[in-house]
């Protein structure tokens, strides 16, 4: 291989990093908005009809682009005259514990207090949430076993990354609950008049985009299962502490709780819940769409408009199928298919062998092997209806670890429909 294919095949790698694009970036392609059905058109909407304030779910799995289509959410709320503020949560939250009420929403006003101080340089009375918080813990709940002696910026971190002091503050708060939402709900208020009086528009929207929610999973067979069952009760059990006053919010949940989401929209008080869907690669015959696979081609082409040179359009094409449109999955193909390229024959040419594209599939089935038998046969019953066949909420633990691991992908088209992954439709069969 000549060092400027070589290069070519460096180039694209790097640009199809998984990172959240902005909606200029010009890797960004909006293909949405060339539908009738595009869930961040739906969001905004609901936000821009409602008045006082709103509660806004959104949807979809790892690696379908959530984060990026925050963003373009956020530009549109930004051009309807909102302020914005977009949490991700990853810095805030452990996504690997159980998570209750109380951290919940003191992880979103830490972040929200930071992203407003950020903007505008100041804080409610001059005083952020985590200073206030400590005054709450030390002064009004007197929580003296959580060691805050090193001052209210240790809250930030140990709530994030000591599972130890979280469950400590979830023990000790469990009989403080109304304490803590009302403080958090009162300095959203403030929030809210800090934003208004700086803008000097008393009447204007602040939006919060919680990002990285839907990413909460537990290690291991019992640790997941307790971890599903805290975010479905945050979600049903709490849906009065969860409008936040004065506050237009979105929350993501993860796709496992789409079954539930008509129960859970009547208790937030919610506007219709908005699912980002797989790119819609295959019919429910598990037909080709042709649409489908000329956007992951374009994909593709935004990153190397000459990636001719390293594909030819059939191989491409197997990638974006056996991905089953998942977009993060459809680039780990491409970037593992020219790494394989790069080591396969260092005098080989382009485009790339058809044997790498093989080896590339093989290796990606192995990832998500072996399958379970008894998880064999849901997902065959799946496979065979579309549906996710939820027998209990038991069993939803085990959905949940379905879409975790890809083994499940959620698609619209008319309506919302399910299917096993491409490339294990000839395993659950075995």
């Amino acid at each position: 291989m000549i060092p400027e294919q070589r290069n070519l095949l460096k180039k694209l790698f790097n640009d199809l990093e998984d990172r959240p694009l902005e909606p200029d970036d010009h890797f960004y392609y909006a293909f949405l908005e060339e539908t009738n059905n595009d869930p961040i058109a739906e969001l905004a909407g609901g936000i821009s009809f409602s008045q006082s304030q709103s509660v806004n779910l959104f949807s979809g799995q790892r690696g379908s682009g959530k984060s990026t289509e925050f963003r373009r959410l956020r530009k549109m709320l930004q051009d309807d005259d909102c302020v914005v503020f977009l949490l991700d949560m990853r810095n805030y939250m452990n996504l690997t514990t159980t998570v209750e009420l109380s951290d919940f929403l003191v992880s979103i006003m830490m972040a929200l207090s930071e992203a407003v101080e950020e903007m505008f340089k100041t804080a409610p009375h001059n005083r952020g949430y985590l200073e206030r918080l400590t005054d709450v813990l030390t002064k009004e709940i007197q929580l003296s076993e959580l060691n805050l002696d090193a001052g209210f910026t240790s809250i930030k971190a140990s709530l994030k990354d000591d599972p130890s002091f979280k469950q400590r503050l979830q023990k000790g708060l469990r009989g403080h609950i109304a304490k803590i939402v009302k403080d958090a709900h009162d300095f959203a208020e403030e929030v809210v008049t800090l934003v208004r009086e700086k803008t000097g528009d008393p009447n204007k929207k602040v939006v919060l985009l919680i990002d990285s929610v839907e990413q909460i999973r537990g290690v291991g067979a019992d640790d997941a299962e307790n971890v599903y069952k805290s975010v479905e009760n945050l979600f049903s059990g709490h849906a009065n502490s969860l409008h936040i006053p004065m506050l237009h919010v979105v929350y993501t949940i993860p796709p496992y709780l789409t079954p539930l989401a008509p129960g859970l929209g009547r208790q937030l008080g919610s506007n219709l819940i908005c699912t980002l869907p797989s790119v819609h690669v295959k019919t429910r015959e598990n037909l080709a769409d042709t649409r489908g696979l000329e956007i992951m081609r374009e994909f593709i082409k935004r990153r190397c408009p000459q990636w001719a040179q390293i594909f030819r359009v059939a191989q491409l094409d197997e990638f974006s199928k056996a991905s089953g449109g998942d977009v993060r999955d459809f680039f780990r193909l491409v970037r593992a298919s020219l790494i394989k390229a790069n080591s396969y024959n260092s005098h080989g040419s382009l485009p790339i062998p058809d044997e790498i594209i093989e080896q590339t599939l093989n290796h990606l089935r192995r990832e998500m092997l072996p399958i379970a038998a008894e998880d064999k046969q849901w997902l065959c019953r799946i496979a065979d209806s579309k549906n996710a066949k939820l027998e209990s909420i038991d069993k939803l633990p085990a959905l949940a670890r379905f879409f975790d691991t890809n083994l499940v992908l959620n698609y619209r088209n008319g309506d919302d429909w399910y299917d096993v992954h491409p490339l294990l439709k000839d395993e659950i069969r075995e």
